[in-house]
């Protein structure tokens, strides 16, 4: 069993394929507990702090329904308004202030190296909800734990990884995770401006993680798992770079019929903009919902993990 008690999480790469296969079966635990009704109060009596510097929906909402699914109570802001932050306290101070309240902080934030901040101010463990262009490293668990689910192992898929895979912190965090299984291949779908970051590119390469560059259509061909990203506006420096990318490509549903081989499946961290066609939504392709819902259950076993609650 892998040391996860007191552990922060920064980052994808920081956990091996035992230690993530570990947190996967105590998520199935607890998904079909939840499916059963069954109640779990293991961190009755914790408090989970909930720093998001940002807006956020799934991520937000998933931590703080899996931390009062197990019995633990939340506290925290979003985009730090009603806090000191707006008084121009320092991101290190009103960390450790939440230390001082909290048994476990996640925090999200738009500047890159927050969590790492955080985790070295903080004397209780930090969980990084989403860190500028870098690490986002719970979606990728939700990521992966959705394709063993759907596939029974991650292991010998072929992947297309499409839209913005330089400023996306899931595409990043999803091309990371991928150098702990053992892909079949890998394709890259992006504008020239959105390409992977160089440092990305590098880990698949050290791991043997056969990539390359396609075309959207023959990247649907021969995908087992498409996943797809937003273009992100908010990321872009300079807002006319954003205009020459916006709508660079759709999966829609005359695209999947005329293209996708049996089986294919579409997952997407969301929110989606136009990048997803809503005729997909009822289709058998369509995954990015089942793939949200299980934010629940994986950040359940998160948690309980961290805080060394003794599981279902």
């Amino acid at each position: 069993m892998g040391d996860w008690k007191g552990r922060d999480v920064l980052n994808i790469l920081d956990f091996t394929r035992d230690e993530l296969e570990e947190l996967f079966d105590l998520a199935s635990e607890y998904k079909r507990a939840l499916e059963a009704g069954r109640v779990t109060r293991v961190l009755e009596g914790r408090i989970i702090a909930l720093a998001f510097f940002e807006p956020s929906t799934r991520t937000r909402m998933s931590f703080e329904t899996a931390a009062k699914r197990l019995g633990a109570a939340t506290v925290g802001f979003t985009k730090g308004e009603g806090t000191s932050i707006e008084k121009g306290e320092s991101l290190a101070d009103t960390v450790r202030m939440l230390d001082a309240y909290a048994d476990l902080i996640v925090i999200r934030s738009r500047y890159e190296g927050s969590a790492l901040l955080a985790a070295e101010v903080a004397e209780h463990p930090v969980v990084n909800g989403g860190d500028g262009k870098q690490h986002h490293p719970t979606q990728a668990m939700i990521d992966f734990y959705t394709v063993k689910e759907l596939f029974g192992s991650p292991d010998g898929l072929t992947y297309a990884v499409v839209g913005d895979l330089r400023y996306g912190r899931a595409a990043s965090s999803f091309l990371y995770g991928l150098t702990r299984f053992r892909p079949e291949r890998v394709f890259l779908v992006s504008p020239p401006q959105l390409r992977a970051r160089p440092e990305v590119l590098l880990a698949l390469m050290d791991s043997g993680v056969e990539y390359s560059e396609a075309d959207l259509e023959t990247a649907v061909e021969e995908a087992d798992v498409v996943y797809v990203t937003r273009i992100q506006k908010e990321r872009f420096p300079d807002p006319a770079e954003y205009e020459k990318v916006k709508g660079s490509y759709r999966i829609t549903r005359r695209l999947l019929e005329s293209r996708a081989k049996k089986g294919l499946k579409v997952l997407h961290p969301l929110p989606r903009v136009d990048e997803i066609t809503y005729d997909v939504d009822s289709t058998e392709w369509q995954a990015y919902f089942i793939q949200a819902a299980n934010g629940v259950p994986v950040r359940m076993a998160l948690l309980t993990l961290i805080l060394g609650g003794d599981g279902v």
